[in-house]
């Protein structure tokens, strides 16, 4: 009888010993994360031209150094499956066919397309070569190499933005058009060290509406809480972001704020222009 026990242990200990996992079946995961990765956007509603009463560009700077947007900043470098919001643009572009269009117009975004290597450029990130030491020969050989692109270097991020009141169904309504990511570094001297002066320029657009399926399948770190986590599409529809108005559309080609007004005359001048669009909401409304 005992013997009958010890068996029937044996076989119980048998049955539930731990199956030693490869390092490919090890899951960082104690479910399956199938909502995100499954996610489509949301479609926009049809709009008719003839229920729209009035229309204006904005655009706004969004600092990617304020705490509330510090999800679209970290990490510098992909941990696992998370990735900032220039670094999932790029993969987008390299693996998706996402199209990045020229900065240089600024009658209109989204004329001058750009391909891989003119991307490249933009984050200096193009082909060098250097002279490097063989090992085996000792002899001096002329080497290419790729450097990485300064992703790191973003730290703003212009949105464009249709601003428009519906009459249909009576409603100031927005939606963003376009996204720009913006270096800002310091200038390099005539032997390519850094010196105190900074410069700030624009990358390359990409068309909101086209790059939305790629940011409704990525997540988006919530600080709070990882199992409550949204999508990059979500935190941009529900406008989580800290911005503040740029410029707008206007009769001196779209002249940036910072073009006619400095300092604390450019932030009143950009809470005018707020102000302003909740103003004409108001005027436009129909009860």
């Amino acid at each position: 009888m005992k013997r009958v026990a010890f068996l029937l242990m044996g076989l119980a200990m048998v049955a539930v010993a731990p199956q030693k996992l490869k390092a490919q079946d090890i899951l960082t995961e104690v479910y399956t994360r199938e909502h995100i990765p499954n996610k489509a956007p949301v479609p926009y509603a049809y709009i008719r031209e003839a229920d729209v009463m009035w229309a204006k560009d904005i655009y706004r700077m969004i600092d990617l150094r304020q705490r509330q947007n510090l999800p679209l900043l970290y990490p510098i470098k992909p941990i696992n499956d998370r990735y900032n919001l220039v670094q999932l643009i790029l993969w987008g572009i390299d693996n998706e066919g996402i199209r990045a269009f020229s900065s240089v117009d600024t009658r209109n975004e989204f004329t001058i397309p750009l391909d891989r290597n003119q991307v490249d450029e933009v984050f200096d990130a193009g082909a060098e070569t250097i002279k490097k030491t063989d090992i085996n020969t000792g002899m001096i050989t002329d080497t290419v190499i790729q450097n990485e692109r300064k992703t790191d270097e973003v730290k703003q991020i212009m949105i464009k933005e249709k601003w428009f009141f519906d009459k249909n169904h009576s409603v100031m309504n927005v939606r963003i058009v376009g996204i720009c990511p913006i270096r800002i570094y310091n200038k390099a001297d005539d032997q390519g060290l850094p010196t105190e002066a900074i410069l700030k320029e624009k990358t390359f657009w990409v068309y909101f509406p086209e790059i939305r399926p790629l940011l409704a399948r990525h997540e988006i770190f919530n600080n709070g809480n990882d199992a409550q986590r949204i999508s990059f599409d979500d935190y941009f529809m529900q406008r989580r972001f800290d911005s503040y108005i740029f410029a707008e559309s206007n009769v001196y080609e779209n002249r940036p704020i910072n073009s006619y007004a400095l300092g604390m005359d450019a932030i009143l001048e950009a809470e005018r222009v707020k102000v302003w669009l909740l103003e004409t909401e108001h005027d436009l409304w129909e009860y």
